[in-house]
This record gives structure tokens, sequence and C-alpha cells, in this order.
């Protein structure tokens, strides 16, 4: 209902990725008032702007999907192992079509303003187009990977060509072909892009900063009898899913990388490099924990760089040597390092020979300018947190989410905030979120909050916060959790490392997927405990 000019609602939702699409259908589903905001003219979120050449997802398409639905599990028909982009965008516009989401979401809309209202206990929400929402619960669905990085280079606003990020790519075809074209950013969306554009650009220049990992994705068509096979026991595999570290079925290896002999090393090794994607990083127990172990996986990758890469120089170059493999997200790549051996691809290393300004015409690096007609930024986001302080979030007595994480985002288990009652966040800092098969993270997350309104509802509750203590607990649990890995060991985004001036805080839960859900489990079981309730 309106007041005044002021729309009333139980639930605003920012966000309709799939995040935010599956909240508009689960709180609704319980009787309240919806309504969910994004800046896109349709669903898809990250999915929706990412559309650049070779955009797919790095988690199998059997996995990397719904399963709130059986119906829509058993109907729906994945076209490859991994998905690409299109496929992606078309799986959330038939979800919006089968569950009728777009009634309640509004587009081409972004919310400027979060406050709470002491006084009666809401949030008053602001949007750009200047309309006003007051709303019981908010649940902020704003993606991990959702704002981009833009790097701040001297000069940028000079170049006479066209410009392009990857994170804002077109909807509209972008004629690449016979273009002298420049990529900045050798990160997941500049492993994709690069050997795509090699085929049609007139000539490649790749400016690397840093030297990332990448196994082969073997993306070939989704074999029919795999499909059916799952689709047959699906709530058993999505149950194991659950339960596993990374919410994914990669058939982990248990012996440890140290206790096996060469032999047996260089063969799981092997077999998982045959196998395609993540299941490389479950050849052995110990590799994301043990130096040694991990030493051995990366020596195996980096053995196969300099098999494919003719040219040596440029396969030291492309080697990662500065972290322990799988502590970056790994990447997972169609002929990547082979588009090196093309001979209209030019590889320059920022390091050596820093980028010191954009020019008229290209980019100068190591005292040369390199001419380009497109300049295309593959520089990733402003991940977990980005999104969210784009917005002026205020909680009790007006104090802003941006000081609050000054010092590094702090969360109760990724779920809400001290100061900050009523508000939700999925799959924010905190939780498994971008460690994880984010489908699986953010049902768990849609699901526990709907729980949550229902169990305030029932027991005739108002609000709920996170308590300064258990929050504080818990940023200690994430810190600790991510002190028996080797993840700390990279600056990657995963601490905030690819944003100057960022506090260098390790964002996600890298627990386990399975140990966080029967930690939330828990909380809600014991009443909601490290939280405040109140009438």
């Amino acid at each position: 209902m309106l007041t005044g000019d002021l729309e009333d609602l139980d639930v605003l939702i920012v966000g309709a990725g799939f995040a935010g699409m599956y909240a508009v259908h689960r709180l609704r589903g319980q009787g309240l008032r919806v309504r969910a905001y994004d800046a896109a003219d349709d669903v898809g979120g990250t999915w929706y702007w990412n559309r650049y050449p070779g955009a797919r997802c790095d988690i199998e398409s059997l996995e990397y999907s719904y399963s709130f639905s059986e119906e829509l599990q058993q109907d729906w028909e994945w076209s490859r192992r991994f998905p690409e982009q299109p496929e992606m965008l078309a799986y959330a516009r038939h979800v919006a079509d089968r569950f009728d989401l777009r009634r309640d979401i509004v587009f081409a809309t972004r919310i400027t303003s979060v406050t709470f209202d002491e006084g009666d206990g809401r949030w008053l929400v602001t949007t750009d187009r200047g309309q006003r929402v007051r709303a019981r619960f908010c649940v902020m669905a704003t993606g991990c990977l959702s704002v981009p990085n833009v790097p701040d280079l001297p000069g940028a606003d000079r170049f006479a060509g066209r410009v392009l990020h990857t994170a804002t790519w077109p909807a509209e075809d972008v004629d690449l072909a016979g273009q002298r074209v420049g990529v900045v950013g050798t990160g997941a969306s500049g492993i994709q892009c690069i050997p795509l554009i090699a085929q049609v650009a007139d000539h490649l220049t790749v400016f690397q900063r840093s030297a990332n990992f990448s196994v082969q994705g073997l993306n070939v068509p989704l074999d029919p009898e795999l499909a059916r096979e799952r689709k047959a026991h699906y709530g058993e595999y999505r149950e194991r899913a659950r339960r596993s570290f990374g919410g994914m079925l990669l058939r982990q290896n248990r012996v440890h990388a140290l206790t096996a002999s060469a032999e047996e090393r260089d063969r799981e090794f092997s077999a998982r490099w045959g196998l395609g994607g993540f299941e490389y990083m479950a050849a052995f127990d110990d590799l994301i924990f043990d130096p040694a172990a991990n030493d051995l996986a990366a020596d195996y990758v980096r053995d196969k760089i300099r098999q494919i890469v003719r040219d040596p120089e440029v396969a030291a170059t492309l080697t990662p040597t500065d972290h322990p493999i799988g502590t970056k997200r790994i990447c997972v790549d169609t002929d990547y390092y082979d588009t090196f051996n093309r001979d209209n691809v030019t590889l320059v290393d920022v390091r050596r020979d820093p980028i010191t300004e954009i020019t008229e015409t290209g980019v100068r690096a190591g005292g040369r300018v390199h001419e380009l007609d497109i300049l295309v930024y593959a520089t990733g986001f402003h991940a977990m947190t980005g999104a969210l302080l784009a917005m002026d979030v205020r909680g009790r007595g007006g104090r802003r989410l941006a000081d609050h994480w000054a010092h590094g985002p702090r969360t109760y288990l990724g779920l809400g905030m001290s100061g900050f009652p009523n508000l939700f966040v999925v799959a924010g800092p905190g939780s498994p979120s971008v460690i994880s098969n984010a489908f699986v993270s953010l049902e768990q997350h849609v699901d526990w909050i709907g729980d949550c309104l229902a169990y305030l509802d029932a027991h005739r509750l108002t609000t709920i916060e996170a308590d300064p203590a258990a929050e504080d607990d818990w940023v200690a649990d994430v810190n600790a959790a991510a002190a028996r890995t080797l993840y700390p060991q990279a600056n990657s985004w995963y601490l905030g490392a690819n944003i100057p001036g960022r506090p260098r805080v390790f964002m996600p839960y890298v627990g386990g997927v399975g140990r966080y859900h029967k930690r939330c489990a828990a909380v809600a079981a014991d009443g909601y405990t490290g939280f405040t309730l109140s009438a």
C-alpha cells in the first residue's frame, strides 16, 4: 500500500540476480509484500551484465542451478558441461517467466540510500528515480561480483578508441574483427575472453600484472545420459553438495599428496587435468592446507604452461610464482595458454614494464606506446562489499555501514550486522559465498531468512539484530578458518587486494559449506542465538 508518496512493504530486496529472484519467490510465497529493485533492465544479475566473449560459469551446469523446484530442475535442459553466459541469462529469464517474478521487480532503478528509522523500526529507502519506500525488512541480494573495478590510469579519458569493461559489456554485438585490441587484466574474465578476441582481432596485446593459474575447462556438450542419471537422483546429489566443502560434487581424494609416491601423484594430477575444471584441486586432501603439497600441484601446472607455450620467455611470464595454487580462485579456460603461440598476440608484463599512461592512440608501458583501436578492461570487481558500500546504508543512530566496515567487513554468519536491525545480506562477507557454489549458498541464505521472518511473526517479534559480541566472535572464527589454510598468502580479491587503499581482510568463510550450514541451523534452532530479538 502507499502512505502518501511512500510505498509500504514487508520486505524490500536489492538485486534481481539469482539471489534476489529466489528471495522474491520464497518470501512472496510466505504471504509477505515483497518488492525487488535492480539497476538492470531484466533479471540475471552478473549474467545480465557480463556478456563479454567467452563468458561462462566455472561450476558445472547440473550443479550451478536452483534446487528449490523439482519441476524446474527436471524440465530445464542444459546444453553444455559449463553453462555459457547466453544460456545462464536464458535460464534466469525462464525462471522469471515460470514463477511470474517480474511483477514484483522494479528494473532500471538503483537504490541510493537505506536508512533505519528508529521511530517506527522500519527502513526508509530511496531510489535514483526519486521513489521512496518503507520496509520492515531489507534483504541485500546485491551480488558479490557486481560493481566493476576500473583502474585509475593516467590519461584514461584521452583514449580516442572504444573502451569496454568485461563487467559491463554491451548487449549489442561488438565488432572486434580486424581491430587492434588491448586487454588489461588476466583474471577469470581476461582468461575467458582473450582466446576468442585473438581469433578475430588483427592484433591482441595482453597487459598482465599478475600471472594466474588456470586449468583446462573441457567445456563439452552435456552428456544426455549423465543428465538423466543426475535428474533421477537430484535430491541425493543436492544434499551431498550441501554437506561438502564448497557446495560442489567434486571427487575429493582423501589421500594426502605428501604420503603418495611420485608416480601416484603424477598419475592423479594427470587424471584431474584430464577431467578439467575444479576437479584439479580435489586431487589430494591437503593441497590448500600444506605448502609442500601445494607446491607439487602448482609445479604440475607450471610444467603444463611450459609444455604448451612455445616461447620460453612468454611461458615464464605466464607462470605464476607469487601465490599458492588455488588461493586465488583458480581459473578454468579453453585454449588460454595456447593463445600466446599465435603470431597476432603480444604479452606485456606490466610488473616489468608498468603502464604509465593511456594515450590518445593506445597504452604506454615500458616506454613504448602499444597502438590500439579498442581497449578492454578485464579488471574484475569491488568484490563482496562493493555494491553494499555504493549505497548510503545507515543503521541505528545514523551509523553508516561504511564506518562499521572501515577496517574490513564485519558480520555475524555473513547474514546480519550489529547496529543494522532487520537487514540481511545474502552470501555476504563472513559466509562461504564466493568460495562456494553460489546457488547452494544463496538458497541456504534465503531459506534461513524466510524461516527467520516466519519465526518473528509467529512469536510476535518485530526486530532481529546481531549482537556485537557474536559479531566479534564470528569475525574471529572467519579469520581463524582462513589462517588454517594457504588462502591468506595470496594478494587476492578475497582480501580486497585488487582495490588500492582497501583494508586487507579475508572476507569469505573457508571452514566449509557443510560446517557453515550446521552452524546456521543450530543458531536458528536455539532461538537465534547471537541475535537480539525484540517485540
